[in-house]
């Protein structure tokens, strides 16, 4: 497992590099007042209603027809978090910050700190969030070669508690 997180802190580290210089055309992302120790910018507040809580978006790269993954930086306050929802590309979540939630429908949840790297499975309904306590940020890496984000239903307080 720490092997794994190598892998993943050095991806993050390039990952940062690469946004921060602005290549492969990508706007240069700059970061607000208080944000320096980030690796991204919080972002924007998300008004969706498939999302509970306070939620921000940072997108570091929109699909398009030449590249149809989307990488997005997502930060939860404590208590925020998705709503079920599947991706019928399949999804990559790296926890950069905090403590998170995630769990698939029909299994238990799992608690996710800094460094860890869950693959959401194409078309398995999913959620993630932060924990009750802590902010939680994550990478979220979507292809969207086989369809858009598929939302279901809230995520109650009683499967959110268990």
């Amino acid at each position: 497992m720490s092997m794994m997180k190598n892998i993943v802190t050095g991806m993050i580290g390039c990952m940062a590099l690469v946004f921060s210089i602005g290549s492969c055309g990508q706007q240069k992302i700059v970061k607000e007042k208080g944000e320096e120790n980030l690796v991204f910018p919080k972002g924007e507040k998300i008004t969706s209603n498939n999302f509970m809580g306070t939620v921000y978006l940072q997108n570091l790269m929109t699909a398009d027809s030449i590249n149809p993954t989307a990488v997005g930086n997502v930060t939860f306050e404590p208590r925020a978090r998705t709503k079920w929802h599947l991706h019928p590309g399949g999804q990559i979540l790296l926890v950069i910050d905090g403590v998170g939630y995630y769990q698939e429908k029909g299994q238990s949840k799992k608690l996710l700190y800094k460094g860890d790297v869950i693959k959401c499975p194409p078309n398995v309904p999913h959620w993630h969030g932060a924990s009750s306590d802590k902010h939680f940020v994550q990478v979220a890496v979507t292809n969207r070669h086989l369809g858009e984000t598929v939302w279901l239903e809230d995520v109650t307080d009683e499967v959110y508690n268990k």
